[in-house]
């Protein structure tokens, strides 16, 4: 037995540590490329920059842990696997990234004192940075950290 949740199917999901792992690794590896290119991006001051990079980022860490716990759960009920093809994950990563966008809005307008439309241009630059990272670090992650699959016969002989 691997010490990972099984559903009926055999397929394991991720634990809890390992998905606080994933939030966590996400997020830093994020933080160390966004807060200078944004500072340098948008003209702002690296600090003013780092405060909203990471007030956001510890928002997209509690949403990056209830997002993906519950499109794994969805799309393993949907599909009996926890396997993500890639239009499943352009998809995940679609709409985690929007969701994100319209929580952040108001914390970089209130942050950076700027109107809530050039807030949202800041959110937009943001979301295509994290659409092609979320992606791209989802997969590695994936590869480097993977789930095991288990045929339903084993899952119930173990």
């Amino acid at each position: 037995m691997s010490g990972r949740p099984e559903n009926q199917m055999g397929s394991s999901m991720r634990t809890a540590a390992d998905r606080i792992r994933h939030a966590i690794s996400f997020e830093l590896i994020a933080l160390l490329i966004v807060t200078p290119a944004a500072s340098w991006l948008f003209g702002k001051p690296m600090f003013d920059m780092g405060v909203v990079v990471i007030v956001s980022a510890t928002i997209a860490t509690l949403w990056n842990y209830i997002y993906n716990l519950g499109f794994d759960h969805a799309l393993r009920r949907l599909t009996g696997s926890v396997r993500k093809s890639v239009p499943v994950r352009v998809v995940h990563a679609l709409l985690f990234e929007g969701g994100l966008l319209v929580a952040l809005m108001p914390t970089t307008a209130l942050f950076l004192g700027v109107p809530v439309l050039d807030a949202l241009f800041v959110n937009a630059s943001f979301a295509v940075f994290y659409l092609v990272y979320a992606f791209v670090f989802n997969w590695a992650y994936d590869v480097i950290f993977p789930v095991s699959e288990k045929p339903a016969s084993a899952a119930h002989s173990a």
